[in-house]
């Protein structure tokens, strides 16, 4: 029991310093409205959503490009990685969190917030 209550910590841990990587990385070119959506036992196929959008496209390609090279920096890769060209909405999927960076334009269409309403909300200040 007191083996897999250690791996649980480290494992939340983990969890931790790669969330607060992707928000630094994000806001250091200037996010805006960053949440994270706690999605565990909502859904099978991702523990949490990372949303924050750019006022432009060239923006939003600056922000998923940021925190892939500071997610690579510690190990972790995008499984999949989608619309980082058009730059609308930029999907990085990590399997157990994915990052969703949109234009203000297209997160105000697609209002993922609200889809998963159900889903706790960690607000990133700033």
């Amino acid at each position: 029991m007191k083996v897999r209550s250690q791996r649980v910590a480290r494992a939340a841990a983990g969890v931790s310093t790669v969330l607060a990587t992707v928000r630094r990385a994000a806001l250091d070119k200037q996010a805006e409205d960053m949440v994270i959506l706690d999605l565990r036992g909502l859904c099978d196929f991702t523990d949490y959503f990372i949303i924050c959008h750019g006022n432009s496209r060239r923006q939003t390609q600056a922000i998923a490009d940021q925190i892939e090279e500071k997610l690579r920096a510690i190990g972790r890769r995008p499984d999949h990685v989608e619309g980082a060209s058009p730059g609308d909405w930029i999907l990085m999927d990590y399997v157990d969190f994915v990052v969703h960076v949109f234009t203000r334009e297209r997160r105000v269409f697609f209002d993922l917030e609200r889809l998963w309403g159900d889903a706790p909300k960690i607000r990133s200040t700033r």
